[in-house]
């Protein structure tokens, strides 16, 4: 097999080209074979160009025959080289006519496989079509079906609703159609529902909702019916964002209103407020402990009623203005908001009391000193008048310095040595 390969430190002519014996393994074609060296090597795929016959040399003859050998061979390898010649021509030729038969068959089957992809493509695409079109035949079955029996419910929800107006009414009209015993009837308070627009506390309209629907006997149908009926302004808004099958239940109309109107999402700015609030001018200690109540409530809605009664308490006395009242009922130690008010009332009142008492005894002494200060009052102010008399009259007689005389002794300006007050100083010491 020829394979040449330039190795390192070896001159070229002196490198072998070809290289073997190859067995061949099997014909691909008529110029492609697969070739191996030994059983162990890997096969290899070779042009016959790259091949040459190979002849096996018996090197245990002696010279003399390795001569006559030599040129037996020599004729035999020019004989058949010259036949493997004619004979890779010969192939040469009759490949390059297969080339064209063959290019003509691929061009043939390449055409067919055209026709065959594009008659795939045409059947494709119409069961596509069939299929799209049983599907939508069969949406619009589903709709007809649907809408069959929407109306049938409809209509059986229609009947439904008939009849249990029907039973209402009777209901409504039987204890007018007997007479009961008197004994027996016990007449239920009818009272007039509320109105909620939104604008007071959703807290205290529930509480007072709850009361009324209690009176009244309303089951959770009526309280849902009667709670959309006293919606007003901002609050029957609410009603649009509730599903039309939904405004005949209670517990949903309830939350929707609890999540715009509630408290509970200002629980912390409630105690907030409660920490900070202290007795303003003019407010009354009754308004102060109606106001933490109601904080309270706001704030700490969900403790016991003993812990909050405590804590109250503890906010009232923090919150008083006046700083005896506050610190004398601290003392007091008081258990509740009650007891804390009613201390610091009556501490407030017997201070008010004590005040008065003695503003009293002092107005009865007044009269006999309020001369002798009079008196007082007037000679020190005559005695005043005349000192400043006096100096205006002695700065008046002065005559005007200059402002930058100096003294000798101290250096100083504004006075002269006789009046300097340095030597003044020593003098006495």
């Amino acid at each position: 097999m020829y394979n040449p390969k330039r190795r390192r430190g070896l001159s070229p002519k002196l490198q072998q080209n070809w290289e073997g014996p190859y067995t061949i393994v099997k014909k691909l074609n008529d110029v492609v074979y697969r070739v191996q060296r030994s059983p162990n090597t890997k096969p290899k795929v070779i042009h016959i160009n790259r091949l040459a016959p190979y002849r096996a040399t018996d090197h245990s003859s002696t010279d003399e025959g390795w001569t006559g050998r030599d040129e037996g061979c020599a004729g035999r390898i020019g004989t058949e080289n010259g036949s493997w010649t004619s004979r890779i021509g010969a192939e040469n030729g009759s490949w390059a006519g297969r080339d064209a038969i063959r290019t003509r068959e691929m061009e043939k089957r390449q055409e067919e496989m055209k026709g065959l992809i594009d008659e795939v493509k045409d059947e494709v695409q119409r069961k596509i079509d069939e299929l799209e079109e049983k599907v939508q035949m069969k949406v619009e079955d589903v709709k007809s079906e649907v809408k069959g029996k929407i109306e049938e419910v409809e209509n059986k929800v229609q009947g439904k609703i008939g009849e249990i107006e029907r039973r209402l009414s009777e209901l409504e009209d039987r204890p007018f159609s007997f007479s009961a015993s008197p004994e027996f009837m016990h007449i239920r308070p009818n009272i007039k529902s509320l109105t909620f627009d939104g604008q007071t506390s959703w807290t205290v309209f529930k509480t007072q909702f709850d009361v009324v629907s209690s009176t009244n006997g309303w089951t959770d149908f009526v309280k849902a019916s009667q709670l959309v009926a006293s919606l007003r302004g901002s609050a029957a808004e609410v009603l649009q964002g509730i599903p039309a099958v939904k405004l005949t239940d209670l517990t949903t109309i309830e939350k929707a209103l609890e999540s715009r109107f509630g408290d509970s999402h200002l629980t912390q700015f409630y105690r907030t407020e409660l920490k900070t609030r202290r007795q303003k001018p003019g407010e009354s200690l009754q308004e102060l402990a109606a106001d933490v109540e109601r904080l309270m409530s706001l704030a700490y809605a969900e403790c016991p009623l003993d812990v909050r009664e405590s804590i109250a308490a503890q906010y009232f006395v923090d919150a008083i203005r006046d700083e005896d009242t506050q610190h004398s009922t601290r003392l007091m130690d008081a258990k509740d908001l009650k007891s804390s008010l009613a201390y610091s009332m009556k501490y407030e009142a017997a201070r008010t009391v004590s005040k008065t008492s003695r503003h009293v005894r002092s107005m009865g002494t007044e009269d006999h000193t309020s001369r002798e200060r009079d008196d007082k009052f007037e000679f020190f102010f005559n005695r005043l008048e005349k000192l400043l008399n006096s100096s205006v009259s002695g700065r008046k007689n002065t005559p005007r310095r200059n402002p930058n005389v100096t003294c000798w002794k101290c250096n100083k300006k504004g006075h002269v040595q006789r009046e300097c007050q340095a030597i003044t100083s020593n003098q006495e010491n």
